[in-house]
Protein backbone atom coordinates (compact mmCIF):
# COMPACT_ATOMS: atom_id res chain seq x y z
CA UNK A 1 0.00 0.00 0.00
CA UNK A 2 1.23 3.63 -0.81
CA UNK A 3 2.02 5.44 2.29
CA UNK A 4 1.10 9.13 3.03
CA UNK A 5 4.29 10.82 1.71
CA UNK A 6 5.75 8.19 -0.42
CA UNK A 7 7.16 9.45 -3.84
CA UNK A 8 9.27 7.66 -5.62
CA UNK A 9 12.16 9.47 -7.86
CA UNK A 10 11.18 8.44 -10.92
CA UNK A 11 7.29 8.51 -10.01
CA UNK A 12 7.41 12.18 -10.09
CA UNK A 13 7.28 12.23 -13.78
CA UNK A 14 3.86 11.31 -14.89
CA UNK A 15 3.61 7.96 -16.64
CA UNK A 16 3.64 8.45 -20.34
CA UNK A 17 2.15 5.24 -21.47
CA UNK A 18 -0.60 5.47 -19.20
CA UNK A 19 -1.48 8.91 -18.12
CA UNK A 20 -5.57 8.90 -18.65
CA UNK A 21 -7.02 5.54 -17.08
CA UNK A 22 -10.62 4.98 -17.48
CA UNK A 23 -12.18 2.93 -14.43
CA UNK A 24 -15.63 1.46 -16.08
CA UNK A 25 -16.85 1.97 -12.22
CA UNK A 26 -18.38 4.41 -10.29
CA UNK A 27 -16.51 6.51 -8.19
CA UNK A 28 -15.30 4.89 -4.76
CA UNK A 29 -17.26 6.99 -1.98
CA UNK A 30 -14.32 6.98 0.13
CA UNK A 31 -11.34 9.33 -0.23
CA UNK A 32 -9.29 6.73 1.02
CA UNK A 33 -10.25 4.61 -1.60
CA UNK A 34 -6.57 2.73 -2.73
CA UNK A 35 -7.04 4.15 -6.45
CA UNK A 36 -6.35 7.41 -5.64
CA UNK A 37 -3.02 6.89 -3.70
CA UNK A 38 -2.49 5.25 -6.97
CA UNK A 39 -3.05 8.14 -8.86
CA UNK A 40 -1.15 10.38 -6.66
CA UNK A 41 1.99 8.00 -6.64
CA UNK A 42 2.19 7.52 -10.53
CA UNK A 43 0.99 10.92 -11.39
CA UNK A 44 -1.83 9.18 -13.28
CA UNK A 45 -5.69 10.99 -14.31
CA UNK A 46 -7.94 8.29 -12.94
CA UNK A 47 -12.16 8.89 -14.45
CA UNK A 48 -14.60 6.67 -12.97
CA UNK A 49 -17.55 5.96 -15.23
CA UNK A 50 -19.76 2.77 -14.71
CA UNK A 51 -20.62 1.14 -17.94
CA UNK A 52 -23.85 -0.98 -16.81
CA UNK A 53 -26.82 -0.81 -14.52
CA UNK A 54 -28.68 -3.14 -13.03
CA UNK A 55 -32.34 -3.43 -12.74
CA UNK A 56 -34.31 -5.72 -10.47
CA UNK A 57 -36.76 -7.79 -11.32
CA UNK A 58 -39.27 -7.50 -9.52
CA UNK A 59 -40.91 -10.82 -7.14
CA UNK A 60 -44.15 -10.95 -9.50
CA UNK A 61 -42.03 -11.21 -12.46
CA UNK A 62 -39.88 -13.57 -10.99
CA UNK A 63 -42.74 -16.32 -9.74
CA UNK A 64 -42.74 -16.50 -13.69
CA UNK A 65 -40.09 -18.65 -13.39
CA UNK A 66 -41.79 -21.08 -10.90
CA UNK A 67 -38.80 -21.64 -8.37
CA UNK A 68 -39.17 -23.01 -5.16
CA UNK A 69 -36.58 -20.99 -3.45
CA UNK A 70 -36.79 -22.88 -0.24
CA UNK A 71 -36.18 -25.75 -1.57
CA UNK A 72 -32.67 -25.17 -2.09
CA UNK A 73 -29.92 -25.91 0.16
CA UNK A 74 -26.47 -24.21 -1.46
CA UNK A 75 -26.45 -20.55 -3.41
CA UNK A 76 -23.45 -19.99 -5.69
CA UNK A 77 -22.86 -16.01 -5.65
CA UNK A 78 -20.21 -14.42 -8.24
CA UNK A 79 -20.98 -10.82 -7.30
CA UNK A 80 -22.23 -8.86 -4.91
CA UNK A 81 -25.02 -7.44 -7.12
CA UNK A 82 -26.41 -10.98 -6.89
CA UNK A 83 -26.23 -11.42 -3.37
CA UNK A 84 -28.13 -8.13 -3.12
CA UNK A 85 -30.85 -9.13 -5.34
CA UNK A 86 -31.11 -12.70 -3.87
CA UNK A 87 -31.71 -11.61 -0.77
CA UNK A 88 -34.18 -8.89 -1.99
CA UNK A 89 -36.02 -11.69 -3.82
CA UNK A 90 -36.47 -13.66 -1.04
CA UNK A 91 -37.88 -10.57 1.48
CA UNK A 92 -40.22 -9.51 -1.48
CA UNK A 93 -41.43 -13.04 -1.35
CA UNK A 94 -41.01 -14.11 2.16
CA UNK A 95 -39.11 -16.36 1.95
CA UNK A 96 -37.06 -17.53 5.09
CA UNK A 97 -33.59 -18.53 4.01
CA UNK A 98 -32.60 -21.65 6.04
CA UNK A 99 -29.53 -21.09 8.29
CA UNK A 100 -28.19 -24.33 7.67
CA UNK A 101 -28.02 -23.25 3.68
CA UNK A 102 -24.83 -23.11 2.00
CA UNK A 103 -23.26 -20.50 0.29
CA UNK A 104 -20.26 -20.91 -2.82
CA UNK A 105 -18.56 -17.63 -3.63
CA UNK A 106 -16.11 -16.85 -6.60
CA UNK A 107 -14.00 -15.06 -4.00
CA UNK A 108 -13.18 -14.02 -0.09
CA UNK A 109 -14.47 -10.45 -0.89
CA UNK A 110 -17.69 -11.51 -2.24
CA UNK A 111 -17.94 -13.86 0.38
CA UNK A 112 -17.51 -11.50 2.98
CA UNK A 113 -20.04 -9.05 2.23
CA UNK A 114 -22.87 -12.03 2.81
CA UNK A 115 -22.16 -10.78 6.54
CA UNK A 116 -24.89 -7.62 5.58
CA UNK A 117 -27.47 -10.52 5.61
CA UNK A 118 -26.46 -13.69 7.57
CA UNK A 119 -24.34 -14.76 11.04
CA UNK A 120 -21.02 -15.30 8.76
CA UNK A 121 -20.00 -18.67 9.76
CA UNK A 122 -17.08 -20.62 8.39
CA UNK A 123 -18.50 -23.68 8.16
CA UNK A 124 -21.12 -22.81 5.92
CA UNK A 125 -19.61 -19.82 3.51
CA UNK A 126 -16.94 -21.03 0.98
CA UNK A 127 -14.76 -19.57 -1.63
CA UNK A 128 -12.31 -19.83 -3.95
CA UNK A 129 -8.50 -19.49 -3.46
CA UNK A 130 -7.79 -17.25 -6.52
CA UNK A 131 -10.84 -15.99 -7.43
CA UNK A 132 -11.55 -18.19 -11.14
CA UNK A 133 -13.98 -20.72 -11.55
CA UNK A 134 -11.74 -23.74 -11.09
CA UNK A 135 -11.07 -22.55 -7.56
CA UNK A 136 -14.56 -22.62 -6.49
CA UNK A 137 -15.05 -25.80 -8.43
CA UNK A 138 -12.98 -27.46 -6.36
CA UNK A 139 -14.46 -26.30 -3.23
CA UNK A 140 -18.07 -27.34 -4.26
CA UNK A 141 -16.39 -30.20 -5.41
CA UNK A 142 -15.51 -31.17 -2.09
CA UNK A 143 -19.69 -30.41 -0.25
CA UNK A 144 -21.86 -30.72 -3.48
CA UNK A 145 -23.06 -34.69 -2.10
CA UNK A 146 -26.90 -34.13 -1.32
CA UNK A 147 -26.79 -30.36 -2.33
CA UNK A 148 -29.47 -28.53 -4.64
CA UNK A 149 -27.80 -25.63 -5.70
CA UNK A 150 -29.53 -21.83 -6.56
CA UNK A 151 -27.40 -20.10 -8.95
CA UNK A 152 -28.97 -16.66 -9.42
CA UNK A 153 -27.48 -14.24 -12.04
CA UNK A 154 -28.69 -11.73 -14.51
CA UNK A 155 -31.19 -12.05 -17.22
CA UNK A 156 -28.86 -11.15 -19.82
CA UNK A 157 -25.73 -12.58 -18.41
CA UNK A 158 -24.85 -15.84 -17.19
CA UNK A 159 -21.91 -17.62 -16.69
CA UNK A 160 -21.78 -20.77 -18.81
CA UNK A 161 -18.77 -22.43 -17.53
CA UNK A 162 -20.75 -22.68 -14.12
CA UNK A 163 -23.39 -23.82 -15.30
CA UNK A 164 -21.97 -26.74 -17.61
CA UNK A 165 -19.54 -27.82 -14.39
CA UNK A 166 -22.60 -28.17 -12.56
CA UNK A 167 -24.40 -30.11 -15.11
CA UNK A 168 -20.95 -32.07 -15.84
CA UNK A 169 -20.93 -33.23 -12.11
CA UNK A 170 -24.66 -34.35 -11.97
CA UNK A 171 -25.49 -31.54 -9.82
CA UNK A 172 -28.86 -30.65 -9.23
CA UNK A 173 -29.30 -27.33 -9.68
CA UNK A 174 -31.24 -24.16 -10.93
CA UNK A 175 -29.77 -20.38 -12.38
CA UNK A 176 -32.87 -18.60 -11.99
CA UNK A 177 -32.86 -14.55 -13.21
CA UNK A 178 -33.35 -12.12 -10.33
CA UNK A 179 -32.08 -9.39 -12.36
CA UNK A 180 -30.89 -7.61 -15.52
CA UNK A 181 -27.54 -6.04 -16.50
CA UNK A 182 -28.36 -3.18 -18.83
CA UNK A 183 -25.56 -0.96 -20.81
CA UNK A 184 -25.37 3.12 -19.62
CA UNK A 185 -24.64 5.65 -22.91
CA UNK A 186 -20.77 6.22 -22.36
CA UNK A 187 -20.76 7.57 -25.70
CA UNK A 188 -19.55 11.41 -24.41
CA UNK A 189 -17.14 9.87 -22.36
CA UNK A 190 -15.56 7.41 -24.69
CA UNK A 191 -15.62 10.73 -27.36
CA UNK A 192 -14.25 13.35 -24.87
CA UNK A 193 -11.31 11.32 -23.98
CA UNK A 194 -8.35 9.27 -25.00
CA UNK A 195 -7.80 6.82 -22.44
CA UNK A 196 -4.31 5.10 -22.75
CA UNK A 197 -5.75 2.27 -20.40
CA UNK A 198 -9.44 1.14 -19.95
CA UNK A 199 -10.16 -1.47 -16.92
CA UNK A 200 -13.38 -3.92 -16.96
CA UNK A 201 -14.80 -5.49 -14.01
CA UNK A 202 -17.90 -7.87 -16.06
CA UNK A 203 -18.73 -8.75 -19.26
CA UNK A 204 -21.17 -6.80 -19.70
CA UNK A 205 -19.38 -3.64 -19.41
CA UNK A 206 -17.43 -5.16 -22.62
CA UNK A 207 -20.56 -5.19 -24.25
CA UNK A 208 -21.74 -1.90 -23.11
CA UNK A 209 -18.42 -0.81 -24.76
CA UNK A 210 -19.66 -1.86 -28.50
CA UNK A 211 -23.05 -0.83 -27.39
CA UNK A 212 -21.75 2.15 -27.63
CA UNK A 213 -19.35 2.42 -30.18
CA UNK A 214 -19.65 -0.44 -32.83
CA UNK A 215 -16.56 0.26 -34.63
CA UNK A 216 -14.33 0.51 -31.74
CA UNK A 217 -10.71 -0.33 -32.16
CA UNK A 218 -7.63 -0.77 -29.32
CA UNK A 219 -5.50 0.87 -31.56
CA UNK A 220 -2.71 0.65 -28.61
CA UNK A 221 -4.96 0.94 -25.22
CA UNK A 222 -4.21 -1.21 -22.96
CA UNK A 223 -6.98 -3.43 -21.43
CA UNK A 224 -7.72 -4.33 -18.07
CA UNK A 225 -9.59 -7.19 -16.98
CA UNK A 226 -11.25 -8.22 -13.51
CA UNK A 227 -12.06 -12.03 -13.46
CA UNK A 228 -12.12 -15.13 -15.81
CA UNK A 229 -15.61 -14.19 -17.41
CA UNK A 230 -14.28 -10.44 -18.21
CA UNK A 231 -11.41 -11.70 -19.67
CA UNK A 232 -13.07 -14.04 -22.08
CA UNK A 233 -15.43 -11.32 -23.17
CA UNK A 234 -12.57 -9.06 -23.49
CA UNK A 235 -10.83 -11.38 -26.08
CA UNK A 236 -13.75 -12.78 -27.55
CA UNK A 237 -14.53 -8.98 -28.91
CA UNK A 238 -11.32 -9.14 -30.46
CA UNK A 239 -9.32 -7.16 -27.48
CA UNK A 240 -6.16 -7.85 -26.57
CA UNK A 241 -5.54 -8.07 -22.59
CA UNK A 242 -2.39 -6.02 -21.33
CA UNK A 243 -4.03 -6.02 -17.01
CA UNK A 244 -5.61 -9.40 -15.70
CA UNK A 245 -6.53 -9.72 -12.18
CA UNK A 246 -6.57 -11.47 -9.75
CA UNK A 247 -3.79 -12.73 -9.73
CA UNK A 248 -1.52 -14.33 -7.09
CA UNK A 249 0.66 -10.95 -6.94
CA UNK A 250 -2.65 -8.99 -8.12
CA UNK A 251 -5.64 -10.31 -6.40
CA UNK A 252 -7.41 -6.50 -7.12
CA UNK A 253 -7.61 -4.56 -9.89
CA UNK A 254 -5.69 -1.68 -8.23
CA UNK A 255 -2.71 -3.78 -7.12
CA UNK A 256 -2.81 -4.93 -11.30
CA UNK A 257 -2.47 -1.80 -12.12
CA UNK A 258 0.06 -0.85 -9.53
CA UNK A 259 1.99 -3.83 -11.35
CA UNK A 260 1.62 -2.37 -14.62
CA UNK A 261 2.45 1.23 -13.65
CA UNK A 262 5.42 0.09 -12.05
CA UNK A 263 6.86 -1.99 -14.40
CA UNK A 264 6.40 1.02 -17.01
CA UNK A 265 8.87 2.90 -14.76
CA UNK A 266 11.12 0.41 -14.77
CA UNK A 267 11.55 0.13 -18.24
CA UNK A 268 12.28 3.54 -19.05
Amino acid sequence: MVKNGEKSAAATHAVKAAKRILITQPRPESDKSPYFELEKKYQVELSFHPFIRLEAIPAKDFRKQKVDLAYYTAVIFTSRHAIDHFFRICEEMKVNVSQDTKYFCITESVALYLQKFILYRKRKVFYGADGTNKSMFDVINKHKENEKFLYPCSENQQDNEIVGWLKNNNCEFISPFMYRTISNDVKEVMVKSDYDIICFFTPSGVKSLFDNLPKFKQNGTKIGAFGNNTSKAVEDAGLVIEIKAPQPLAPSMVSALEKYLSSALKKK
